[in-house]
């Protein structure tokens, strides 16, 4: 099993022990007008990402990584909101690892799924006074061994629309290499966004905290143009007075950086005219 890593070449003892984590939070907002726009903003979201949806996304990013799909679970919560949680297994065979039999892999793929998975939950909500909506999807990939959750983050953020992301990323436990010393990185990284597109970056505003010495790291990404007519659902903007869309683009706008920096800045948007 070799890799590179800080430009050497490491080859590593036996089976990968490393657990790779990434936490991916998404933020869709929107501004439903009236009481029946955010009804139906909510019942959109519903069907739009369902269980079934977000199987579809578990399936895609299981191939980026080259994971196979061992087993999923799917549910539809009422009122709103879905979950989808799948185990994972490696791509190549584990038999022989440790001195396990060829014939009967079994025991090393049992102990490979409790650190192998994707989980995915939405959460959709909305201010009934501001008229704002926000939609929250979470994503928890966790793998060990050789695949990597990073390889992912392109096509999440493309698939599921995101004006607000913050991403988190740790390398936990430790390997060894042949000579028997311990390892607790086998890739190198100094961001997350060195895995992310330059041209996804480009739509964004992004700030980074890592602690690289404890192979720790955060990113957070908030939309930099904020076009209002792509924020409004069942709504013309032409439909709205010069105040009114400076009132809502103000709101969204606050919405978005209130995410951002996962604090209250106030002051709050009062209620629809």
């Amino acid at each position: 099993m070799v890799r590179r890593i800080k430009g050497q070449t490491i080859k590593l003892e036996g089976f990968n022990n490393l657990t790779k984590s990434l936490s991916f939070n998404i933020y869709d907002i929107s501004y439903a007008r009236s009481r029946e726009s955010q009804i139906e903003y909510l019942e959109y979201i519903d069907e739009e990402y369902n269980s079934k949806r977000l199987e579809t996304i578990v399936e895609e990013v299981t191939k980026i990584i080259n994971a196979k799909l061992v087993h999923v679970s799917t549910q539809d919560y009422d009122p709103r909101g879905a979950s989808v949680v799948a185990l994972l297994n490696e791509d190549h065979p584990l038999a022989g690892i440790h001195g396990l039999p060829k014939a009967d892999p079994a025991p090393c793929v049992l102990g490979h799924l409790d650190k192998s998975h994707i989980a995915i939950h939405t959460y959709p909500e909305y201010n009934a006074l501001s008229g704002i909506a926000t939609f929250r999807v979470d994503v928890d990939i966790s793998t060990c061994g050789m695949i990597s959750p990073l390889s992912a983050l392109h096509f999440l953020i493309e698939e599921l629309e995101s004006d607000v992301v913050l991403i988190d990323y740790r390398v936990r436990g430790f390997t060894r290499d042949n000579h028997g010393a311990k390892l607790f990185i086998d890739h190198d990284i100094s961001s997350i966004q060195d895995f992310i597109a330059a041209d996804v970056l480009d739509e964004y505003t992004s700030y980074d905290v890592n602690i690289v010495s404890d192979n720790n790291f955060h990113t957070k990404m908030k939309r930099k143009v904020l076009r209002l007519k792509d924020y409004l659902f069942n709504d013309d903007d032409s439909s709205l007075s010069a105040t009114e869309r400076k009132r809502i683009r103000k709101a969204l706008a606050l919405e978005i950086q209130e995410i951002f920096e996962c604090k209250a800045l106030g002051p709050k948007m009062g209620p629809r005219a």
